[in-house]
């Protein structure tokens, strides 16, 4: 409760001056999430300020999530800034079907949002970014983003990337300029929704191969590369959507020669990669014959939609911008322009940070609640991959989730070939608000599955 923000001298008005320090304070570690923060009346004097100053400044960190008050306790750093979602079912109470990254206090996402706009409205002007643009990006924008990735993607250049709205219109784009209608993409046997809602629009025919927790299996690979003759191979090796496999060093360097002996082109979707920066995309052992998708949505927020593709050459960057320019022409500006803000200013790394630390608590705390369970999970991904017991059929299961106000994801909606040796369902983690919503959800999900009764509604 001693806490005293050290304010500005900007010539915003001094309620917002305080609103700001409190975000950097949670930012920088100083606040912790759950602190007590001084009355109002006590910091007004400590301040030497009147007291509506004050409260005012409270009113407004607590609109923008940064702080809860608590009838007779007083008032403390927020968990989350995360909102109630105002557009979920009416039966739905709890909706872990949806992999968002969580919203950590630490993150600051709103602040930096409204700061890196206002850094750009006054070195540049907003008109600047509302009319059309270049398809796939300035040279700075991608010389930016190229530097970005370059610790991590050691090929990543600037004439070889080119800036999607969302890696999901990367992936459509990808199989247009590669496939024709009729052709086999080999992914795992489970495999992302995206790419399975892209190859049917497309008219293409995806193959699953098996796998295990590090993904494809060589063996069955080179089988498939052999029986299929793929034009190309979708695969997800970090942190797979919906099992979380990831491929060890080895495994990657098997599944990389294999791509090159067999004369196939890899897609590889990285879209939570920047949450194990430790571990480097297939990309690197293979570029000549790599599209990478790098995605933000999963790192930071959905909703930004910019997404960064690094392909072979020049050829196929021409072919992939002429892409882009016929099926979305480009992606939102502003949006890009904020996100190269956050690049430039080390603000994204920052804010991956903080996602990733709560991402590997989230998983600390799912292992807690559901020990003695099975499941699959990795200490810094949104989701686990929970196969079922015997006792349960997928749909069953889902329904009295469903009917008891929890949404998860069934097997069904990953599978390649429309079926699977043992019904599973993905939750995910980064979904649940804060993390006693999650623990609740998840509480729920292990009575139900130790128990031989059916367990009472979420309330």
């Amino acid at each position: 409760m001693d806490w005293t923000p050290t304010l500005s001298d900007t010539a915003a008005p001094v309620f917002m001056r305080i609103v700001d320090a409190l975000a950097e304070d949670v930012a920088s570690g100083r606040l912790g999430r759950g602190q007590q923060l001084p009355t109002h009346r006590a910091l007004a004097k400590t301040l030497d300020l009147d007291l509506t100053t004050v409260t005012r400044a409270y009113g407004e960190a607590r609109r923008r999530g940064l702080i809860d008050a608590q009838v007779g306790r007083g008032t403390f750093v927020s968990e989350t800034t995360a909102r109630a979602a105002h557009d979920m079912p009416a039966q739905v109470k709890i909706n872990l079907s949806m992999i968002i990254p969580p919203q950590p206090v630490e993150a600051g996402l709103d602040g930096h949002i409204a700061r890196g706009l206002k850094a750009i409205q006054e070195q540049y002007g907003f008109s600047a970014f509302l009319n059309y643009q270049q398809p796939g990006g300035s040279d700075n924008e991608r010389e930016t983003a190229a530097r970005w990735l370059r610790p991590r993607v050691r090929p990543a250049r600037a004439d070889r990337l080119v800036i999607y709205p969302g890696n999901q219109a990367i992936l459509f784009n990808a199989l247009l300029a590669l496939t024709s209608p009729g052709d086999a993409i080999l992914t795992e046997s489970v495999t992302f929704p995206g790419i399975k809602a892209a190859a049917d629009k497309l008219g293409v025919r995806l193959v699953g191969v098996a796998m295990d927790d590090q993904g494809v299996l060589p063996d069955a690979f080179a089988a498939s590369c052999k029986k299929h003759r793929p034009k190309a191979v979708y695969l997800m090796p970090t942190l797979h959507n919906p099992t979380t496999a990831t491929m060890r060093p080895e495994r990657r360097k098997a599944i990389a020669g294999l791509i090159r002996d067999h004369d196939t082109i890899l897609i590889e979707d990285d879209a939570y990669g920047c949450l194990v920066p430790s571990i480097a995309p297939l990309a690197n052992l293979i570029p000549e014959r790599t599209y990478l998708a790098v995605g933000l949505a999963k790192c930071i927020a959905p909703a930004l939609r910019v997404s960064y593709l690094l392909v072979p050459d020049d050829a196929a960057a021409q072919i992939m911008r002429a892409n882009l320019q016929a099926t979305m022409l480009m992606p939102a500006q502003l949006m890009v322009a904020l996100v190269t803000h956050w690049l430039h200013t080390g603000t994204a790394d920052k804010i991956i940070t903080a996602i990733r630390n709560e991402a590997a608590a989230r998983q600390q705390l799912a292992h807690r609640v559901l020990r003695g369970i099975a499941f699959a999970g990795q200490p810094h991904a949104h989701h686990i991959w929970m196969p079922l017991p015997q006792r349960w059929s997928r749909s069953d299961f889902l329904a009295h989730m469903q009917n008891r106000g929890l949404a998860i994801v069934g097997d069904d909606a990953f599978t390649v070939d429309g079926s699977t040796s043992l019904p599973a369902v993905r939750i995910s983690l980064g979904a649940a608000r804060h993390r006693a919503e999650l623990a609740q959800a998840l509480q729920f999900i292990a009575d139900t599955l130790r128990s031989s009764t059916r367990s009472a509604q979420i309330v």
